[in-house]
């Protein structure tokens, strides 16, 4: 296990490390109420898809304990709704929220005590069962890890967007513990630096060999350095495979593309949304052109000049190699095998 945690219940809150506040200072928040999780998960206290699902749930959990049990019903309801609307891209809330109302619907006669335990069950649940499916992720990746491998990473992926130890730098970090002589590039990833900040601050505390690059030098690296593959997370991937991401993703699928360098995806099933045909029907969220106009408090762009700030983009599915998920990687044409990984899902449970 890591150092640190992402998020942990404390009994009466929930405790998140302030990921805005990466590499200075090392802040754990409590919240109390689940109004102040999706604002934590809006304003990216929170942030990685796996890792968002985890704390709406807890949020639930919280609504639950504050609800006086005549209006319990009504307030988990009250709380998914606001829960939903902090965060438009990552289908992992969308999966939580539903999969802990589930529980709640299937199981509403219960008196108000046995329901508030139910809901913080099922969220203790979730995050326990993060971490056991990004290590099962980290060990089917290994077989497309060479030894000496040189590596491109987009964005954070690590133990900070999940419940601990990661996706597509779990991939990474278990390559290293297994002995593997692999080095890093890690894209800066504007315009919050996640790789900068965030991903290059996880890789220090595991003693992986990384170097961090700006986000327009990936083609340049790959001409000039042997890079063996890219690897990424994602925030929703399509039936078909189109995958949205941090934006730039597309961008380093298509430089790999042109030099022959594999394109490959790690994420969790419950990343899945098979209810989406394609990436064109993904909703892609929009944020505050402060953060493409300032660089920390000061202004770079020039008042009156728009900014379009798109979080995320979408890759096509012909651009990724391989899926990599829990219950295997999954390979072109990735409409039944994609299918074929939710399905295991389900019944594992």
């Amino acid at each position: 296990m890591t150092q640190f945690r992402t998020l942990e219940w404390t009994g009466s809150a929930l405790r998140l490390l302030d990921q805005r506040r990466l590499p200075a200072e090392t802040i754990y928040l409590d919240l109390g109420d689940a109004r102040e999780v999706a604002e934590a998960i809006r304003t990216m206290v929170v942030r990685g898809a796996p890792a968002i699902g985890a704390a709406a749930a807890y949020g639930l959990a919280l609504a639950a304990q504050r609800a006086p049990a005549e209006r319990l019903l009504d307030a988990l309801e009250e709380a998914a709704d606001v829960l939903r609307r902090s965060r438009p891209t990552a289908v992992n809330l969308f999966w939580a929220i539903q999969r802990v109302m589930d529980k709640v619907h299937a199981n509403h006669a219960l008196d108000a005590d046995a329901l508030r335990a139910l809901v913080l069950s099922e969220a203790h649940a979730i995050a326990e069962e993060d971490v056991a499916v990004n290590k099962r992720i980290a060990q089917h990746g290994q077989s497309l890890v060479p030894d000496g491998a040189t590596i491109i990473h987009h964005c954070n992926t690590g133990s900070l967007a999940t419940v601990d130890y990661g996706t597509a730098l779990g991939v990474i970090r278990y390559a290293h513990e297994i002995g593997k002589r692999i080095h890093v590039y890690l894209d800066e990833t504007r315009p919050r630096l996640q790789g900068a900040k965030l991903s290059a601050w996880e890789l220090n505390q595991l003693g992986v060999p990384h170097t961090v690059i700006v986000d327009g030098a990936s083609g340049f690296v790959m001409r000039r350095h042997k890079v063996d593959l890219c690897i990424v997370g994602a925030d929703r991937i399509a039936a078909n495979g189109d995958t949205a991401n941090k934006i730039g993703t597309y961008n380093l699928a298509l430089v790999a593309r042109a030099h022959g360098v594999p394109f490959y995806v790690a994420a969790p099933t419950s990343t899945i949304d098979l209810s989406i045909r394609s990436g064109d029907e993904i909703p892609i969220e929009e944020r505050g052109a402060d953060e493409v106009a300032c660089v920390g408090a000061t202004r770079v762009v020039p008042e009156g000049s728009p900014v379009l700030n798109y979080a995320f983009d979408v890759t096509p599915a012909h651009l990724i190699t391989a899926i990599i998920t829990e219950a295997g990687v999954v390979y072109p044409p990735y409409e039944e095998g994609l299918a074929r990984a939710v399905r295991s899902r389900s019944e594992a449970r």
